[in-house]
């Protein structure tokens, strides 16, 4: 027995957006799992040599390259590697001995906190930032006060995160001595982190915030809104700023995106135990597995990030985002 449909009646667009979306997700990973497998086994070099020393015996090298399966075909190696990543097993380290999935339980959340922190310091500084300045100067007013305003986000936006987070330090924690140099042992050693990932993200979000804020008041639903004499905050909150988070959500998915890769530097800068920290020591320890983990971890959460960002423009937006998809 099939279902008709009623000619005019209106289709739920939703399960079809969902599935195009969720499809685009795993053929997303799946190509970031089999680059990942591909670029570690191109990298020139014997792992299994790096890991136990140039000294290590002949007899002892092969018996570790079998256990390893190493000496396996490429497509066997690449079969079993996907097929433990469906079961959850990421394979064993081969610095530490460890499951890879271990050590990546325990360095993750230090580096989730510190993005979702300095993620959270980008949206409260920047969006009310962004308002401010485009309520002042609207019109071609102030114009001291936007040539101030462009000219300061747009060096800061230029100030790379590594040079920042050194800046940091050396005024901050050497200079002043305000604030721990490394490591994650209470609040304030956060303090400096968070804002070498949050200062130019912040720059560059309040800057289009603003830009956006412009246009939005000069339609015709914000003239009726003052033609009916609401109160400005009114205006603002209820009819300005709503309108103009379509093009902000979607910059600040790609920024939130940007400052987790950014974690990298920012955690090597300050000894953080997290993720960034772990996989430059793995790259140059060679260690593939721990690499190839940490990589799709990064990975998954940027496409991940994508995807939250998609469903919560089709939510604001979905006539447009929804038909486009």
């Amino acid at each position: 027995m099939t279902t008709a449909v009623l000619p005019g009646a209106r289709v739920n667009p939703w399960p079809g957006f969902a599935a195009r979306r969720l499809g685009r997700f795993a053929v997303s990973l799946w190509v970031l799992a089999t680059a990942a497998f591909a670029m570690i086994h191109l990298v020139p070099g014997d792992p299994v040599r790096a890991s136990l020393g140039m000294g290590a015996p002949a007899e002892l090298i092969a018996a570790r390259r079998a256990a390893l399966g190493l000496d396996d075909p490429l497509w066997l190696q690449y079969v079993r590697y996907l097929r433990g990543l469906v079961t959850g097993e990421f394979g064993t380290s081969m610095a530490s001995g460890q499951p890879v999935a271990d050590v990546i339980g325990d360095r993750l959340p230090a580096t989730l906190q510190l993005a979702v922190l300095a993620f959270a310091v980008v949206v409260v500084v920047a969006v009310p930032l962004g308002v401010l300045f485009a309520v002042l100067t609207r019109g071609g007013r102030r114009r001291a006060g936007e040539l101030g305003f462009t000219s300061v986000t747009v060096v800061v936006a230029a100030i790379p995160e590594f040079l920042l987070a050194v800046g940091l330090v050396a005024v901050f924690a050497v200079g002043f001595g305000w604030f721990p140099v490394a490591g994650s042992a209470d609040a304030a050693s956060f303090v400096l982190p968070v804002l070498a990932l949050a200062i130019a993200p912040a720059a560059v979000l309040s800057r289009i915030v603003r830009v956006e804020v412009l246009s939005v008041l000069d339609n015709d639903f914000v003239r009726t809104a003052r033609a009916k004499r609401l109160p400005a905050w009114k205006i603002y909150a209820r009819h300005a700023l709503p309108n103009a988070l379509t093009a902000s959500l979607t910059l600040g998915g790609l920024m939130l995106t940007g400052m987790v890769a950014g974690t990298v530097l920012v955690e090597n800068v300050f000894a953080w135990p997290g993720l960034g920290s772990t996989i430059v020591a793995s790259i140059v320890g060679k260690d593939y597995p721990l690499v190839q983990g940490i990589v799709l971890v990064y990975g998954a959460g940027v496409l991940l990030v994508n995807l939250l960002v998609d469903v919560l423009l089709a939510l604001l937006d979905p006539r447009s985002t929804i038909r486009e998809a």
